[in-house]
């Protein structure tokens, strides 16, 4: 019985997370693997009402789950990052989710914005350190809103972070037999990233069967673009993470289709999809739910139903590839319960 924590978000969140959840129930019903879900009700609408924000017991209770499936967060009505920060942040930070992968691959060449780029050319995983870095809040600002304000944000990096970050990312090449390891850091004009350097070294010499690979950051975002087929998979720190994933989403067609994990490997991980809450759809019946069901997809393979997990990234690919679904965004000529339905009853083909 895998117990899955439920937190469905803002926005077009609810939606795309519902239609994530119709497709593990089908594939579950296939398959013959039982879930217990348990929704939380955690969002900005829950704050507008309450003022209430995650506390410590929350945290702890998520700790009993196997799994947590987290849906777009964010809302105009409040201070940019204040539920994000509460939440996202705080189940990352709390419970130690220290690797924050993501999968970069094109289903179909017609989805790609590079021309001459099929999917055998886009298929890499970015490992990103999810702990360190900016992301830590060490800083603040002194004399807001005055000529003399001064806003200071400290970036850190620890030993410890920075090499289970870099054993991950060997550990995963080696586990699904990819052949290369590329570094992505700054260290010639950001001297602290020297530790990323130096350890990548040290730890890359524990795994001599694999290539490894070294871009600055900004050569890396002008490879992927010019040569993404050179990347197999990318290890790198929260901030570049957090950017050049975006940068990959694209790669593979969008934000509609992207999905990640923030994991502690053994113990309970969460799952979401990267596009934004997209306020002015919500309700609307019209988000493209991809993303959310690719999510889930990825938690049932972390939780250990990797042939589930299977089924559904073959349902998806299918219908990019035939152009059943012709777009990642909402002109796909499909409702997001549609889209829903179109998954199921294409999982329920393959059986």
């Amino acid at each position: 019985m895998h117990k899955i924590a439920v937190i469905k978000g803002d926005g077009i969140g609810p939606e795309v997370v519902n239609e994530g959840l119709k497709v593990l129930k089908a594939v579950s019903q296939l398959d013959g693997f039982k879930y217990e879900l348990k929704e939380f009700p955690y969002n900005t609408d829950y704050y507008l009402a309450t003022k209430k924000l995650p506390d410590d017991a929350f945290f702890e209770d998520l700790k009993k789950f196997d799994a947590i499936l987290v849906g777009a967060i964010g809302d105009p009505r409040v201070e940019p990052g204040l539920i994000e920060r509460a939440i996202i942040a705080g189940i990352r930070f709390k419970l130690d989710l220290y690797i924050n992968l993501r999968p970069i691959k094109l289903y179909a060449e017609h989805l790609c914005p590079i021309k001459d780029k099929k999917p055998e050319d886009i298929d890499m995983i970015v490992v990103r350190e999810n702990t360190e870095d900016l992301y830590t809040g060490i800083g603040g600002i002194f004399k807001k809103g005055t000529p003399d304000e001064v806003a200071i944000q400290e970036m850190i990096f620890t030993r410890k972070g920075t090499e289970r970050a870099i054993r991950y990312a060997f550990e995963l090449a080696k586990t699904q037999n990819r052949k290369k390891v590329t570094l992505v850091d700054k260290a010639n004009a950001i001297r602290a990233m020297d530790i990323w350097t130096r350890t990548f070294e040290e730890v890359g010499r524990e795994y001599p069967e694999i290539e490894k690979d070294h871009n600055y950051v900004d050569a890396a975002c002008m490879w992927m673009i010019k040569n993404p087929e050179s990347f197999e998979v990318v290890v790198t720190n929260n901030i570049f993470g957090d950017i050049i994933t975006d940068l990959g989403a694209m790669l593979q067609g969008g934000m509609g289709i992207a999905a990640s994990g923030n994991i502690h490997p053994g113990k309970v991980s969460m799952f979401e999809p990267i596009h934004g809450s997209a306020p002015k759809y919500k309700g609307l019946n019209k988000a493209n739910p991809l993303a959310a069901i690719s999510t889930c997809a990825m938690l049932l393979d972390y939780v250990g139903e990797k042939k589930s997990a299977a089924k559904i990234e073959k349902a998806i690919e299918n219908l990019l590839v035939t152009k059943k679904i012709k777009s990642l965004g909402t002109d796909s000529g499909y409702s997001t319960s549609e889209i829903g339905d179109l998954v199921v009853n294409e999982i329920g083909k393959g059986k």
